[in-house]
């Protein structure tokens, strides 16, 4: 996808805005999705990270980044374009990471098979050019190298939100062109921002086009815990809100 500058400036610009109540929720806690259901898949899915250098794609205010470190990463570079996301990383900065203002779909200033794994959480969705990343990690992964990939599940990027009845209860997700691969525009604390919807098979044939392997696909839900300590994540019972994709680099060939 050729984006013009301008629209560059405009993505850009929504991440800009967004960033300081971001760091302001992230710092706090508050954010339900990654700590009650994103991040034990997540983690589990990246394994044992003990002596591994890692790259974060989109790594907003290192969150992810320092969790990895805490668990025994060598190390851990965290790439984002919102420079207000980077000051605040380098705020909590541990010893082992480094973080650096990059666009992710353009890895360049990396060199070939230098990591052993690639973490993308919830930063595919907000790319123009999905593919271009993916090209340039498994360019910069090692052979076995893996990829752990936290999307917004396509079936909620085709989403018109629920459906209710005239009492306001909740009764099914509308879903509506979901074959349109295009901008869709959504309000998160208080800002408009966009993500990119494709197709579950647009990534799938993406992933294998370039030349991964897929290890398993994961639909994140609550477990009974996670349902008592987070009440306000149960409609993740009823309809899937993310997905994560486990890849790995069998080739030897940058």
């Amino acid at each position: 996808m050729n984006l013009t500058q301008k629209k560059k400036d405009l993505l850009k610009q929504e991440w800009l805005k967004l960033s300081s109540p971001w760091i302001k929720e992230t710092r706090e806690g508050r954010n339900s999705h990654r700590n009650g259901l994103l991040d034990q898949p997540m983690l589990e899915a990246c394994g044992d990270v003990k002596g591994l250098r890692i790259l974060d794609c989109g790594c907003g205010e290192g969150r992810f980044c320092r969790i990895l470190t805490q668990r025994g990463a060598s190390y851990v570079l965290g790439l984002d374009l919102c420079e207000p996301m980077i000051r605040a990383a380098r705020e909590l900065q541990p010893s082992r990471n480094e973080y650096r203002i990059a666009d992710v779909q353009d890895l360049s200033f990396l060199a070939n098979q230098s990591f052993d794994l690639a973490v993308s959480y919830l930063n595919q969705c907000d790319l123009p050019d999905f593919m271009a990343n993916t090209r340039e990690v498994y360019r910069i992964l090692r052979t076995e190298g893996r990829f752990v990939i936290a999307n917004l599940h396509p079936m909620r990027s085709a989403g018109e939100g629920w459906y209710k009845s005239e009492d306001g209860i909740k009764q099914h997700v509308m879903l509506d062109r979901y074959f349109e691969e295009n901008e869709r525009h959504w309000k998160m604390m208080g800002e408009i921002f966009t993500n990119f919807h494709r197709t579950l098979s647009t990534y799938i044939q993406g992933f294998i086009e370039v030349g991964f392997n897929i290890e398993a696909i994961i639909d994140p839900t609550l477990n009974k815990k996670k349902s008592v300590e987070f009440p306000d994540l149960l409609d993740e019972l009823r309809v899937p809100n993310f997905i994560i994709y486990c890849l790995n680099k069998t080739s030897d060939q940058p």
